[in-house]
């Protein structure tokens, strides 16, 4: 094995410089004491930050850098590093500042509010992000996270809009260009203009704001010309002092909030794969007159209508468990979400928003229904756009353009609800990327008036929940009665107008859906008598006692509730269930016979001819006379059953 060869490394500081011998094999956490023993005394050591220039360099914490040896960042003998850091302030004469910990009284002192913290206090909430990129040793979070495959094809595309040559303006040859007839920008408002835009798509808004941050036609140095919004305090401030709640200062404190409407939208269209599914999922409405809710499953597509657009193409609607009432849904634990994820993965789709219905007939005898939402009342609620909040937060859009390797949500929400006209419509939604992070940081709440928003109290002590948060200013913009814009101040409410971002809907013309087939029942219907039993599959597939129709079972798989509850009877392997979802999605009659000639296939048949078409035992109420000696009442509803020998008395 061969030896390493020290190197000697320069080092710059506001106190001086001074050099250190170093093997380039031992990680930059190793060299924390050597810089100690030439720094003043009082420096924090967790507050030292390592640069390769003096200014705008890329800057490090140093603690942050453990495990990344120092060859793996590409510096050599000579190499000069500047540093910055942080004395420690002296209290009461001593210039060390002990933590506090859970066995020990917060200083209250260090609250903005002057109010004691107390030890049962945790942090704000935090929602996870299950497709947040892991840094690797040495890179940046965009430098690792994978994109869709989508979003590639999109940042390769050019994006710019041609013209024709203009008659009138245009004075050279056919094959010249001047100003009046060559490309525009995907951003240009000419385009937005013409084309009755009102939202720029995600990529053309990334197009405008990374060419006034980086040069790509130079491809020389590279910056992340997007950046999610932050307003919690943050962790791990290099200044030195006890953390939230116990101390701040300017460096971790979030900034003061600034609402407006977002100039762009993650997705800019929603199309429902076949009109069926919203029938479909509105029978439960019509069968009860409750509200229901239910997850969109699909993918994302190319939308030509927007340059560089995106739309979501819906191929299928799960309905969870839940609760449902006239006036509203309750979503209960959902607890096979990972196998109908899986599912959904099998067949190349992902949960890609949800939907959600708000209808009251109008007792008109017409179908028309009353209309709720409108300019002078609300489109979607405090409490809907908290609940569309956190489930963007918990479905973040991986990137390579933003310096934390994710941006914004491609998750949407849908409403099915009475338009002006009292017709059933659907409207669609996002929130914006701001509203995600105050629902995230615990700054605002719903409130009982659906079209306002509340901001919280920092004051208020939540106990119960056991939370601690910081609330900077938030302000936002009107227009008073004297047509003037004005800046208010959000407490102790908002518009909720502030936070929404609209996108469109449709389907296409000629439905092309995935799943041909939508007769098996939807799950959890059991409140409207219909049920998902065996039977219903084997009258889906075919089976009828011994007899078996196979090529009726190769078409009828093709159906997405079908899918989830076979999955759910654990008879299919994987390599099994893999090939019945590719049959469902492509419907490939050779995969076809290939699934009709596996072992679990025909276990599944085998289960179904002796237990999917049994007769009944007794003859259905339905057939029964209400003189019978089942105890009918007059209208034909059963009241009671007879036990030969007993008397309810």
């Amino acid at each position: 094995m061969p030896v390493s060869t020290a190197i000697t490394l320069r080092f710059q500081s506001r106190n001086g410089q001074f050099r250190l011998s170093v093997d380039p094999n031992i990680q930059f956490t190793d060299l924390v004491s050597k810089i100690l023993d030439n720094l003043p005394k009082d420096v924090d050591s967790r507050s030292i930050v390592v640069s390769n220039k003096a200014f705008g360099g890329e800057e490090r914490l140093l603690s942050s850098l453990k495990g990344v040896p120092i060859s793996k960042a590409g510096i050599g003998h000579g190499d000069k590093l500047y540093l910055k850091y942080d004395e420690q302030p002296p209290i009461n004469g001593h210039t060390t500042v002990p933590l506090p910990t859970s066995f020990q009284p917060h200083n209250s002192s260090n609250r903005l509010n002057g109010l004691p913290i107390l030890p049962t206090e945790a942090a704000p909430l935090m929602y996870p992000n299950p497709q947040a990129p892991a840094a690797e040793a040495g890179k940046s979070p965009w430098e690792t996270v994978q994109q869709s495959e989508l979003d590639n094809r999109l940042d390769k595309q050019d994006g710019k809009i041609a013209r024709r040559r203009d008659e009138k303006m245009c004075r050279h040859g056919p094959k010249g260009m001047c100003d009046y007839c060559m490309p525009l920008e995907p951003y240009d408002p000419k385009v937005l203009e013409e084309r009755k835009i009102k939202l720029l798509s995600f990529h053309s808004y990334l197009r405008k704001v990374n060419s006034a941050t980086n040069k790509p036609e130079h491809k020389s140095s590279y910056m992340p010309p997007l950046s999610e919004p932050y307003y919690r305090v943050k962790p791990d401030c290099p200044s030195g002092h006890p953390p939230w709640p116990d101390g701040i200062c300017t460096k971790c404190q979030p900034s003061a909030i600034t609402l407006q409407a977002q100039p762009f939208r993650m997705v800019d269209h929603v199309e429902f794969a076949s009109p069926e599914l919203i029938e479909k999922f509105l029978n439960f409405w019509r069968a009860s007159g409750a509200q229901r809710v239910g997850f969109l499953y699909g993918h994302y597509e190319e939308y030509q209508e927007v340059p560089l657009g995106v739309k979501a193409v819906v191929e299928a609607i799960y309905e969870p468990p839940q609760i449902n009432e006239i006036d509203g849904s309750t979503l209960q634990d959902w607890n096979n979400q990972q196998d109908v994820d899986e599912v959904a993965r099998l067949c190349g789709l992902k949960q890609v928003g949800v939907i959600f219905s708000d209808l009251i007939d109008a007792k008109t005898g017409d179908g028309k229904v009353i209309c709720k939402r409108h300019i002078d009342s609300y489109y979607l609620s405090s409490l809907e756009v908290a609940f569309a909040a956190r489930l963007q937060a918990q479905h973040p859009k991986p990137t390579k353009w933003s310096d934390t390797g994710h941006f914004g949500s491609e998750f949407v929400t849908c409403v099915i609800s009475g338009d002006d006209d009292g017709h059933i419509a659907v409207t669609a939604y996002q929130v914006s990327n701001s509203a995600v992070e105050m629902v995230r940081a615990d700054i605002v709440e719903p409130s009982a008036d659906p079209a306002v928003m509340l901001v919280r109290d920092e004051e208020e002590l939540d106990e119960a929940v056991g939370r601690s948060r910081y609330i900077p200013e938030i302000f936002y913009r009107r227009i008073n009665e004297y047509g003037a814009s004005v800046q208010e101040n959000a407490k102790p409410s908002f518009p909720v107008e502030y936070l929404l971002t609209t996108l469109t809907h449709g389907s296409p013309k000629e439905p092309s859906q995935m799943f041909s087939s939508l007769k098996f029942p939807i799950e959890n219907r059991e409140a409207i008598g219909q049920p998902q039993e065996l039977r219903n599959v084997a009258e889906q597939l075919g089976v009828r006692g011994s007899n078996i129709d196979g090529q009726k079972g190769i078409r009828a798989v093709s159906d997405f509730h079908l899918l989830c509850f076979i999955h759910n009877m654990d008879v299919l392997s994987k390599d099994e269930e893999a090939l019945l979802c590719r049959v469902a999605r492509t419907h490939d009659l050779a995969d076809g016979y290939q699934l009709l000639d596996t072992p679990g296939w025909a276990t599944l048949l085998a289960i179904l001819s002796e237990s999917g078409e049994r007769p009944p035992k007794r003859p259905s109420p339905s057939t029964l006379e209400p003189s019978d000696d089942y105890g009918f009442g007059p209208d034909g509803e059963q009241l009671a059953k007879k036990f030969k020998g007993a008397s309810l008395r």
